[in-house]
């Protein structure tokens, strides 16, 4: 058998020495991966919280106090000079642990190689995490419908109201009703963005009839024997009256003007006190209405003229308010068909 020359014997030295040395790398590199292998990436991070270094019990602590803690952190809910506060610790869930294990994912999906590689080069292989958090929609939809209920009302519209022997004025009201649609997109984007401050979005509904549209009312005050005339909610004008007798008493209620008269004729009702008179008299001096009348949707109730100017101020007529002609003519010209009268004691 033949001895090996001395230049084979180098050769397979050499070559035995390489594969000691890249056994030994090979191991180092294993080893090495082996021993960071709970440990983040480079570049690593969740919504700009860095975790590139951060092993990954770390990671979960820094997470849960830099990302999830802050979002359950309270959010205020504003409208106009109200405000609301929403605890969201029952109302989200903030995955924490499937945050770091995004983080983890490249990673643990890449090569040995790629791992040893990226490492000796110092490259950043870590990947940017957005926040996970699921919202309980039937939790935030009763937290909205509550705050809602203190916030929404129906639009009122403008009136004049008898309060004891005066007219008062309630004024109009923007109805209110809060976007719940809208409101919880919003609250949700706020929840899941680390926001903590959200304008409650209200839809305004303006009143149909404002204090401006109030036109004219009417105010008798019977025991007063006057006659009040309103405008838009202010008083305008005063006038006395005459009222109806407690034998034939004026009417006490809520009544409206139906019809203006002109000139009127006055047509014998056939009651006790009319037997003696004509059937009808028409237009002139004689005629128990005036010269203006104006009906109201009572039987026989009128607010009318009259020539016995020393009745105004007391109880003499039949139920019907009489007025000095020259006061009937000014009041016949200042309100329309549809005028509210209101008649108190």
């Amino acid at each position: 058998m033949s001895r090996s020359s001395k230049p084979a014997r180098v050769l397979a030295a050499m070559l035995a020495m390489m594969l000691f040395a890249l056994a030994a790398g090979t191991a180092f590199a294993v080893a090495d991966d082996f021993a960071v292998r709970e440990v983040l990436p480079a570049g690593a991070s969740v919504e700009g919280q860095q975790l590139g270094g951060l092993t990954r019990a770390q990671a979960l602590v820094v997470v849960r106090e830099k990302i999830a803690e802050p979002l359950s952190a309270p959010l205020t809910v504003t409208y106009g000079s109200s405000s609301f506060t929403l605890d969201p610790a029952g109302m989200i869930q903030v995955d924490v642990e499937g945050m770091v294990k995004a983080a983890f994912a490249p990673k643990a999906s890449a090569s040995l190689t790629s791992r040893v590689v990226a490492r000796a080069l110092d490259q950043q292989t870590g990947t940017v995490v957005k926040p996970t958090v699921v919202v309980d929609q039937a939790a935030l939809d009763a937290w909205i419908a509550d705050v809602a209920s203190k916030i929404d009302t129906a639009p009122a519209d403008a009136s004049m109201v008898v309060s004891g022997t005066k007219l008062k004025t309630i004024a109009a009201r923007s109805g209110h009703t809060v976007d719940r649609a809208t409101a919880s997109a919003s609250i949700i984007s706020a929840l899941t963005g680390g926001v903590k401050t959200v304008e409650l979005p209200v839809a305004v509904t303006a009143p149909l009839v404002t204090e401006e549209d109030l036109g004219q009312t009417i105010l008798v005050h019977r025991s007063g024997r006057k006659l009040y005339l309103y405008d838009k909610g202010a008083l305008v004008k005063t006038y006395g009256v005459a009222v109806g007798t407690p034998g034939y008493p004026t009417p006490i209620g809520d009544f409206e003007i139906v019809l203006k008269r002109y000139r009127p004729t006055w047509s014998n009702p056939g009651s006790d006190w009319a037997k003696g008179m004509p059937a009808y008299i028409g237009p002139g001096p004689g005629n128990p209405l005036g010269t203006r009348a104006l009906n109201l949707n009572s039987p026989g109730i009128r607010i009318h003229g009259t020539s016995k100017d020393y009745s105004i101020g007391t109880a003499a007529s039949h139920g019907c308010i009489r007025m000095h002609m020259w006061d009937v003519e000014d009041l016949y010209d200042r309100v329309d068909v549809g005028t509210e009268v209101f008649i108190v004691r």
